[in-house]
């Protein structure tokens, strides 16, 4: 019994504190991300260090906090943003994304703008589809409560999430 309570509580510690199970739904994180993968979900990493541009991160939807998104960050608080037919521009550099397959790219612009302090710019890696950032505004930095860590399910699909 001793044994049971004591896994019990490590597992809820790590639950709570540490990683969480998550369940995608949708495909705009294709190819990375399928519909229904299972993966982990890092809830510390976010308290010891910063946000980084590239990150795939898990934050409530901005507009029904019920809700959970998984995006990728494109542009940090302070970031000179702007989109050009597809082509992502941050600081005046464009930015190669390798994460996106030309099949998956779109057309879309997104006029010059200036990240707000403590906001994120988002955006799924299957552009053609995704409800990110273009439809519903930078992320504020008190919404995203963690970073996609390591995909467990499908088995042949596991793997860390890049």
């Amino acid at each position: 019994m001793r044994d049971l309570v004591v896994s019990v509580a490590v597992s809820a510690f790590i639950i709570i504190f540490l990683y969480q199970p998550v369940r995608v739904e949708g495909t705009s994180m294709l190819p990375m991300l399928k519909d229904q993968d299972r993966l982990f979900i890092n809830k510390m990493v976010y308290r010891v260090e910063d946000i980084h541009r590239g990150d795939v991160v898990v934050f409530l939807y901005p507009h029904d906090h019920s809700k959970s998104y998984i995006k990728r960050v494109i542009a940090l608080p302070g970031d000179d943003l702007r989109i050009d037919r597809g082509e992502v521009y941050v600081n005046r550099k464009r930015v190669l994304e390798k994460y996106v397959p030309v099949r998956f790219e779109d057309e879309r612009s997104q006029p010059e703008m200036v990240v707000p302090p403590h906001e994120y710019f988002v955006m799924g890696d299957h552009r053609s589809i995704s409800s990110d950032s273009r439809d519903f505004g930078p992320v504020e930095r008190n919404l995203i409560y963690g970073k996609a860590a390591f995909v467990y399910w499908p088995v042949d699909q596991a793997g860390v999430v890049r």
